[in-house]
Formats: C-alpha cells, sequence, structure tokens
C-alpha cells in the first residue's frame, strides 16, 4: 500500500487537497500586490514594505466568523463567509490606521471537498481585493476525527502598516469631539449564537423561509457579507484628522466605542440617527429582546465609528458620501464612564 493509499484510508485525500489548491489558483492571483515576491504553495509568503515610511509599524490582527460559519453550511453557500473572515481582521487593524498588506488564512475541515474550499477561498479572495492587499498564503487541514464531513471552521490573519506618528490610538480623543458612524450591511459576523436560538430553538425558523419584512429569505439575509471600510476611509484618516476609529463586533456600542476612548471619557450616542435595518427589528421583535441588549450584542446598522474634531465633521461627512457611502453623526464625547444611548 502506497503513503498516499495509506493516508486515504485514515480519511485524507492528498489530492483532493491538490485540486482544491488548482481550483483556488485564479482567485488567488487576482488579490496579489506589487510587493508580494512569492508565488503560490510556497512554504511562506514573502511580501515587501512599501517605500516611503519612515518609522513604518506592522499592525496584525487574526480572527474568525464564529457560528456564522453554521449558516453557511445550513444554506450550502460558501462564497461569501471568506469576505466575513477578511473583514472581521481587516477592519480590525483599519481602526489604528493601517493600510492592510498581506492575509493568511486557515481553513478546517472533516473532508476537503475542492470544490467547495475553491468557493471559500474566492470569498476570502474577494475581501482581499476589496481591503487592496494581497491573499499570499494559507492552510487547508483535513481532520476527520475532529469535523464531520460537511463540517469546517475558518480562521484568518491580516498584517498592515502605519507610519508610527499615524498610528492611531484614541488618545488624543477629547471631550467634545463627535462620533460619526459608517453604516453596516446586517449583523454582520456577531451575535450568531444569540440569533440561532432566536430563529431555531425558540420559533423553529426554516433557514429557507422567506421573510416580508426583508424580502428575502432568513437565510440569505444572515449571509449578507460583512462591510469592509478600507476604500471608504483609509484615505481619509490624515486629513479628517481622524482620532480613533472603532469596529463594532462582539459586544455591540457598549462594548466597542470605549476601547477607543481614554481614560474618563465616554460618549452619548443618538440612536436615532441611524437608518433602521429589517433585520434588526425583526430579532428585536422575534426574540422580545431589549433595546439595550440589542445594542449589546449587535452593531445595529453602524459598523465603524470615527472618533475627530467637531471642525472636520462636515468636510469627513461629505467626502464619504462622494465614495458612496452614507455615514451619520452619532453623537459627542464627554466627560464620565458610561455609555449613554438615547
Amino acid at each position: 500500500m502506497s503513503k498516499t493509499d495509506a493516508y486515504k484510508e485514515a480519511g485524507v485525500d492528498d489530492h483532493a487537497g491538490y485540486e482544491a489548491v488548482r481550483l483556488m489558483k485564479e482567485d488567488v492571483q487576482r488579490t496579489l500586490t506589487p510587493h508580494v515576491l512569492s508565488g503560490l504553495g510556497g512554504f511562506g509568503g514573502a511580501v515587501a514594505l512599501p517605500a516611503g515610511y519612515r518609522e513604518p509599524v506592522l499592525i496584525s490582527g487574526t480572527d474568525g466568523v464564529g457560528t456564522k460559519l453554521m449558516i453557511a453550511m445550513m444554506m450550502d453557500i460558501h462564497h461569501t463567509i471568506g469576505i466575513d473572515a477578511v473583514a472581521m481582521c481587516v477592519n480590525d487593524i483599519l481602526c489604528q490606521g493601517a493600510a492592510p498588506l498581506f492575509f493568511l488564512d486557515y481553513i478546517a475541515c472533516g473532508k476537503n471537498k475542492p470544490e467547495k474550499i475553491a468557493q471559500i477561498v474566492k470569498g476570502i479572495a474577494e475581501g482581499c481585493v476589496q481591503s487592496e492587499m494581497a491573499l499570499i498564503g494559507g492552510e487547508t487541514a483535513e481532520m476527520p476525527d475532529m469535523y464531520g464531513e460537511d463540517e469546517y471552521d475558518l480562521a484568518g490573519f491580516a498584517v498592515g502598516v502605519v507610519e508610527k506618528s499615524q498610528l492611531l490610538t484614541g488618545a488624543d480623543i477629547r471631550k467634545g469631539d463627535v462620533l460619526v458612524g459608517l453604516p453596516s450591511s446586517g449583523v454582520h459576523s456577531n451575535g450568531f449564537s444569540l440569533i440561532r436560538k432566536i430563529l431555531f430553538k425558540d420559533h423553529n425558523v426554516k433557514i429557507d423561509t422567506y421573510i416580508d419584512e426583508l424580502g428575502q429569505t432568513i437565510g440569505e439575509a444572515l449571509l449578507t457579507p460583512t462591510n469592509i471600510y478600507v476604500k471608504e476611509i483609509k484615505d481619509l484618516i490624515v486629513p479628517s484628522q481622524i482620532k480613533g476609529l472603532c469596529h463594532v463586533t462582539g459586544g455591540g456600542f457598549y462594548e466597542n466605542i470605549p476601547r477607543m476612548l481614554p481614560e474618563g471619557l465616554t460618549a452619548t450616542i443618538q440612536s436615532e440617527a441611524i437608518a433602521k435595518l429589517p433585520i434588526f427589528d425583526y430579532l428585536m421583535n422575534l426574540g422580545k429582546i431589549s433595546k439595550a441588549a440589542m445594542f449589546a450584542t449587535f452593531n445595529m446598522g453602524i459598523g465603524l465609528v470615527a472618533a475627530l474634531p467637531e471642525t472636520e465633521v462636515d468636510a469627513l461627512i461629505q467626502a464619504l458620501k462622494a465614495k458612496g457611502s452614507v455615514p451619520v453623526v452619532l453623537g459627542q464625547v464627554y466627560e464620565g464612564k458610561e455609555l449613554v444611548i438615547s
């Protein structure tokens, strides 16, 4: 018995792995930037730092998409979940002012089905294109004793660069600064344990149920990919004098906005300024969840929050609108400990 046959009998198919790499090659190629020095298939990815930085600082972040993966498996739709994996990482490093450089992915599965893996990577590649960064490597681990045949997990790792003098820490945020919010596309990739409880355990909603107020099935609404904010705001951070950025992820407003504020400062949030997304009203009403609990769990329609001087707000909003965004003035920074959402 050959080595390959022996491994296949143990549940791992090397040939499926080679086929997955072949199928994903074209998608990976479209993400490559002039700074990438290595090709697909090597033991490591090589990327040169862009020229022009006096004191470059590398910013890194890693994340997954949590139990949103279960929705993708239930729907058997896998070409968008990769966008989520990229977004969860790249939006985080963007919050420190970083221009994304490269991304690596990790996929663990029970059985390597090349077409499915290629679809996941297609989404990852699309997220990298939206982020203006290269997909330089990854790993697909076939682990039949860890996962069911149709199950998989997905995580990613992003690296970006920022000039040391332009690193966003939030330390310069002051009383009177204004918070501007950029819209989300929906629930993004957080709160899915609560969502699944409400829908599937408490109310037995089927994943392919068409919801009139959503204009699509509940599964389609939940799989809407996370917005990636790189192209919207990356080149506006310095000219708009943005002092801090906040990615609204797990923990909603109450946990994430304070993360960018100096000690002793908090903010007031005008919730009526946020354009309501039907998915949040649907979940809130079906689950009988309080407004406070919703804002403590979900992004509620705002995926990224910028803090900046009041004198710069109008210019930032006009610049964002010129890019097709629909920003809103969320509130203002003041002295205190507790975030106030009216």
